[in-house]
């Protein structure tokens, strides 16, 4: 999941804002004056604003539905662990969701470890019976078809998530939406540039494989750039390869394709001169087995380029995020869900792949070479890493 121009940078009057390329002035279609930039700022955290309430409320629904809100009360501080213990959920899905609810300052917390349901809350949250304050109700489980919040809610108690598939086909629609100005403005532009020898390399016919494709966009955007190269495309969703090769259908290009697979299925031989895994390793189940199929897949002198959301290694550095709760909330109903959605998944979450994590998972995977890019993508960090 990647939340396009989110950053908890502080707009010209003090407020929380956002920002495209530094330096950049911000014009209107079609040129004309530019624009307020504080005011551009300030009107996209808005907007970002709503999708988080879409995201909260589904997590309201579920603290409702679940008696989380209920067994909370008077309990004082508990932990994830007493928490699933009481209502006989799984921990790790109720530890992300305590985390979201204290990311939208619903339920307190000062460490990120230990959660308690304030006083005030009760008769908003909690007393479906006797409070006229009670509106936790009023949350259905936001866009998410009834079968999918069904499922969510079974989850918590199996501790299984759903994974793309599941979601349904306007899953794979809504992650492109989110992803695709980025990819289709940056990634020829900025990102392959700035890999070294991978631009001459692809200029001159490499092959590509993009790991958990979905859709395709980068796919495309490669493949179109850069003629004399072949580019792959592995996923395992079949709603979202379904519209990939619909597209490819569509068009001229003859030096793609796409494989419903997922990243184990990598060829076992050193054949890519590019790995690209953008914004997915935290929704795999076993990222670390990607990882290794990776290291198997790629030439000696290749690269691996990681995409992921730019996640803190602390609860401090993360509670900076001024959409944190979405992001938590977004875990919940997407990311860790995917990356839970096979028995002993890794689990880790919109923001479980850390700096320090994704090192530590490419040294164990035979990786000698990890460089980090900060490019002005203000949700995203890239690697660059090489065998």
């Amino acid at each position: 999941m990647s939340v396009e121009g989110v950053r908890g940078d502080l707009g010209g009057d003090g407020t929380p804002g956002l920002a495209g390329p530094a330096g950049a002035g911000v014009r209107p279609p079609g040129g004309g004056r530019p624009i307020d930039e504080d005011k551009v700022r300030r009107i996209a955290l808005e907007v970002w604003r709503f999708k988080q309430g879409e995201m909260v409320s589904l997590m309201i629904h579920l603290g409702d539905r679940l008696g989380l809100y209920r067994a909370m009360v008077g309990a004082g501080p508990v932990d994830a662990a007493e928490l699933a213990a009481q209502t006989d959920l799984a921990e790790r899905w109720v530890r992300e969701w305590l985390l979201s609810q204290a990311a939208a300052g619903l339920v307190r917390s000062n460490d990120g470890e230990h959660f308690e349901l304030p006083p005030e809350a009760v008769p908003v949250l909690a007393d479906d019976r006797t409070s006229l304050w009670f509106a936790a109700g009023a949350f259905h489980g936001y866009s998410a078809s009834p079968e999918v919040v069904d499922a969510l809610a079974e989850a918590f108690r199996s501790g299984v998530g759903l994974s793309y598939d599941q979601l349904g086909p306007a899953a794979a629609h809504q992650v492109e939406r989110m992803l695709g100005p980025w990819t289709r403005l940056a990634l020829v532009a900025e990102i392959i540039p700035a890999l070294k020898g991978i631009g001459e390399r692809l200029r001159s016919g490499g092959r590509v494989a993009d790991v958990g494709c979905g859709t395709g966009l980068a796919v495309f955007a490669l493949a179109d750039a850069f003629p004399a190269s072949f580019v792959e495309g592995f996923d395992p969703s079949a709603h979202a390869i379904d519209v990939a090769e619909r597209r490819l259908a569509e068009t001229e290009l003859t030096n793609v394709t796409f494989h419903r697979l997922p990243a184990a299925a990598l060829p076992d031989e050193a054949t890519f001169d590019l790995v690209m895994t953008l914004d997915c390793l935290h929704d795999m189940p076993r990222p670390e087995e990607a990882a290794r199929a990776i290291r198997a897949a790629i030439r000696p002198d290749g690269a691996w380029l990681i995409k992921e959301i730019k996640a803190g290694e602390t609860w401090a550095e993360n509670s900076k995020n001024p959409v944190l709760a979405m992001m938590y909330a977004t875990s919940v109903a997407t990311c860790m869900s995917s990356a839970l959605s096979e028995p002993g998944g890794a689990g880790l979450g919109t923001l479980g792949m850390t700096r320090s994590r994704a090192e530590q998972m490419c040294s164990s995977a035979g990786f000698s070479s990890f460089e980090v890019h900060e490019f002005p993508d203000p949700a995203n960090v890239y690697f660059e890493v090489r065998p």
